[in-house]
């Protein structure tokens, strides 16, 4: 597995403390890119900029990309341009929180 994708596993263990669904699915996480130094670019973003964990949620993130072994450096950018939507989260996690009850035409395979 890619260091890239390590991360982003990890990143896949972070939770939201107020929803049930982890931020990459929830589209808080903007990017990853990995160097040839192995050191770790990471771009998030909150649901908003008065989000309760926003003292905390960050350092989480860090921490969890700092664990991946073979990870040489994280450097964090908490951005809120462009400001989260909810048309940022993937159909998993809009199922999982009961915003998308029915399955798009086109995902029905014949």
């Amino acid at each position: 597995m890619m260091l890239k994708d390590q991360v982003i596993a990890a990143l896949k263990k972070v939770y939201d403390p107020e929803m049930p669904v982890n931020i990459y699915e929830l589209g808080l996480i903007y990017g990853v890119n990995v160097d040839a130094e192995d050191k770790v670019a990471i771009r998030m973003t909150l649901t908003a900029p008065n989000c309760p964990v926003a003292g905390t949620l960050p350092g989480d993130v860090e921490r969890a990309a700092r664990a991946v072994p073979g990870v040489k450096d994280v450097k964090l950018e908490l951005t809120f341009d462009p400001p989260w939507t909810k048309d940022r989260m993937s159909e998993a996690a809009k199922l999982a929180l009961g915003l998308e009850d029915i399955i798009p035409i086109a995902r029905i395979r014949r």
